[in-house]
């Protein structure tokens, strides 16, 4: 999976979240100043060409629609983000979510339980 700007991630986690769209589509989730409908179409094409994106035409222009899905996108930047920042090791992530209070013991035994099921 090829790595998004900053800004393509933010115009794909609109997209993920209202499915198929135009550029147009998107601008209008934007809070004001909104970033010019140039700029958007640029960001779609963009992502069409790293494999993000797919389009058809839809009356005078075209509806574009995720080829990735925001969960195995969201995956593989873990997986990235954890190998780069905490050497594959994924205890060590926990361990900081916990030293941080970001993850509680209910967190954990939900975490556990959930594991448990999964691996019956």
């Amino acid at each position: 999976m090829t790595k998004l700007t900053e800004k393509e991630e933010e115009v794909m986690a609109l997209i993920w979240k209202i499915g198929p769209c135009a550029p147009k589509d998107v601008l209008a989730l934007y809070d004001e100043p909104r970033p010019n409908i140039n700029t958007v179409a640029m960001s779609f094409q963009a992502l069409e060409k790293k494999g993000y994106l797919t389009h058809r035409p839809h009356g005078r222009g075209f509806i574009y629609e995720p080829t990735v899905a925001r969960d195995d996108y969201g995956s593989h930047r873990i997986s990235h983000f954890v190998d780069k920042l905490f050497g594959q090791s994924y205890m060590s992530v926990v361990s900081a979510l916990v030293r941080d209070k970001k993850v509680d013991e209910a967190d954990l035994l939900q975490f556990l339980a959930e594991l448990h099921k999964n691996n019956k």
